[in-house]
């Protein structure tokens, strides 16, 4: 009976990593959230996606997180990802995706061009984990966004409702326009 188990837990490792794949994922985080190993991944990687994975660093900065448009990306993610870690009884990994895919369906549902990759989404959740960013609550809308932990709630103001200057001049497709 155990040698049934661990065939059923590799196919559902296999499969949460071609789900993974399937949403752009780079391989450290295949080889982060999976039992596999680096060269089944990478076999499993050409054969689902046709290329050779990204080669390269994973993003480390929490900078990009706070720019305009990438933040409010980031916290419709992030408020979706709470949602479900409180609501489902999914692994971490597992809520990741289906956050990641309905942040996804709402971007699409707006005529958004995410901004926000697979990889970026798993990167920010390891960043709320860690303590190094957090949500705080916009005092004007109420909205929960993305910050550095230590920002003073009482009078954080989001970039939904104190755009900068020239926010949604731009004419970037399905980049976010103030009317």
């Amino acid at each position: 009976m155990a040698r049934n188990k661990s065939i059923l837990s590799e196919a559902r490792q296999i499969e949460r990593a071609v789900t993974l794949i399937n949403l752009g994922a780079r391989l450290q985080v295949l080889e982060s959230e999976t039992d596999l190993s680096y060269e089944r991944l990478l076999r499993l990687y050409k054969e689902v996606s046709g290329k050779s994975p990204s080669k390269g660093q994973l993003p480390f900065s929490t900078d990009w997180f706070m720019t305009w448009q990438p933040n409010i990306h980031a916290s419709l993610f992030l408020n979706i990802h709470e949602y479900l870690n409180k609501s489902a009884a999914l692994e971490d990994i597992d809520i990741i995706i289906k956050a990641y895919q309905l942040y996804l369906e709402q971007t699409q549902c707006q005529g958004l061009e995410p901004l926000l990759s697979v990889t970026r989404a798993w990167r920010l959740v390891k960043f709320v984990d860690n303590g190094m960013l957090s949500l705080t609550t916009c005092s004007r809308c109420a909205g929960r966004f993305v910050t550095h932990p230590h920002e003073i709630a009482k009078h954080y103001i989001c970039g939904l409702c104190n755009p900068p200057a020239r926010a949604g001049k731009g004419k970037a497709a399905g980049s976010l326009s103030m009317h």
